[in-house]
């Protein structure tokens, strides 16, 4: 997997936390760079620690299901994609104000559900870990700091282009794998 492959899927796996960021910007008045710091550091350790244990789980079962492995890879991506697409088009949930740990935690967990299944992907391609999850944490600290300044600037109209666009990029990534798979793409 080439360095540009990871960051369309670290961008991709960051709009969920980039959309919340940007309804956490809009719950409060006056962002400072607490809450962007708070946002970045949850939303990136979480990004990066669900890649790893889905990586690892994937690993246990690699022997078993090489043969199928790219429809694996194919079908978790393009669900995964469906599922945020599907959520781009729902009614804003309102989102508290609170950047506590009772608050944030939750938030994160949610936003990471679908990092696990792509760290199973990533097992079998033999994605490097390490420096991938590494990776995917600092896209999404980033997006997820800037997210509450863009919340606060610009308001809740790009929480759906957010998730729609991050869909989307995951469903062509599943598309691309099955495709090289059957030699489609060289």
């Amino acid at each position: 997997m080439s360095l540009w492959e990871l960051f369309v899927i670290a961008v991709g796996l960051s709009m969920d936390a980039f959309a919340v960021s940007v309804c956490k910007g809009l719950s409060v008045s006056r962002p400072r760079a607490g809450h962007s710091l708070s946002c970045g550091l949850y939303f990136g350790a979480f990004q990066a620690l669900m890649p790893l244990v889905g990586w690892r789980l994937g690993v246990q079962f690699q022997s078993m299901i090489t043969s199928i492995d790219h429809w694996i890879a194919f079908v978790l991506l393009g669900v995964i994609g469906v599922n945020m697409v599907r959520e781009s088009r729902e009614e804003d949930a309102s989102i508290d104000d609170s950047f506590s740990f009772r608050a944030m935690l939750p938030l994160a967990v949610a936003t990471s559900i679908d990092a696990l299944a792509v760290g199973v992907t990533f097992a079998f391609l033999q994605v490097p870990i390490l420096p991938a999850v590494s990776f995917i944490g600092a896209t999404t600290f980033v997006l997820s700091a800037v997210g509450v300044r863009v919340g606060a600037a610009f308001g809740a109209r790009f929480r759906n282009k957010a998730e729609l666009a991050g869909g989307v990029i995951l469903i062509l990534m599943g598309v691309k794998i099955l495709l090289e798979h059957l030699g489609v793409l060289g």
